[in-house]
């Protein structure tokens, strides 16, 4: 098996970049054992090699859903289940990408629930499980149209994954911009924006959507709560 600790490992899908890299690094800092996966092998090497510690990666495509299974036979007991991959897809109506719009629904929708489905029977008893969604399911804009759907999605997901899971806890997280993420810190226009419509005068950083994410796992008396870390930007 990956994992060697009775304990459970801290398994992170999308963990070789931002949010799910620092997430990694916080778990590895208590000492816990953690699995980054991601789609391409090189990222997934350098992930791994960039937190150190007790971490171990695993490269596969959840847009490509039958080869999940696979990839995740290895790996159990789990006690910490991150689902935090995303691709970005700008998609209108008007122009709409069936190609890029079908991989976007599969990757979390379907890839998500495969993920779970796979590793069902090595989750601890004290599992938990965190989804990531996004502000796009509050606040659609032109383009969002597939994500707007599937962040939508994503709270309909955690809702059945509560029943069918019982008693383990499943939650969401959806971060509005997080300022300092690769993807944010290049866009100086965007942060402006954003910045000037938040109530709290800044945008939020990695590191508390990291801790946000570590409450919701850690916290055994919180489950079916779809939480929104974006400074108050949803209240404008």
């Amino acid at each position: 098996m990956t994992e060697t600790s009775a304990d459970g490992a801290v398994v992170i899908i999308g963990g070789t970049r931002a949010i799910g890299h620092e997430l990694g690094k916080h778990y590895l800092g208590l000492g816990r054992p953690v699995i980054l996966t991601g789609q391409d092998a090189a990222s997934v090497e350098a992930a791994v090699a960039g937190v150190g510690g007790a971490a171990t990666g695993l490269t596969f495509d959840l847009a490509e859903p039958t080869s999940i299974g696979p990839a995740l036979a290895a790996v159990g007991p789990v006690r910490r289940l991150v689902l935090a991959a995303i691709d970005r897809d700008s998609n209108t109506v008007a122009d709409y990408d069936l190609v890029k719009a079908i991989r976007l629904v599969t990757l979390k929708l379907v890839g998500y629930t495969e993920v779970v489905h796979s590793l069902r029977s090595r989750l601890t008893d004290d599992a938990s499980i965190v989804l990531f969604g996004g502000m796009a399911k509050e606040r659609p804009y032109p383009g969002s149209t597939t994500v707007t759907t599937v962040n939508g999605g994503v709270v309909g997901l955690t809702r059945t994954l509560v029943e069918e899971l019982s008693p383990l806890r499943v939650n969401s997280i959806h971060p509005g911009v997080v300022g300092d993420s690769p993807y944010w810190s290049e866009k100086p226009g965007a942060i402006a924006k954003y910045t000037s419509e938040t109530p709290i005068g800044r945008l939020t950083t990695m590191a508390e959507i990291v801790d946000a994410t570590v409450f919701l796992l850690e916290n055994t008396g919180v489950n079916g709560v779809d939480l929104i870390v974006d400074g108050g930007w949803h209240c404008r």
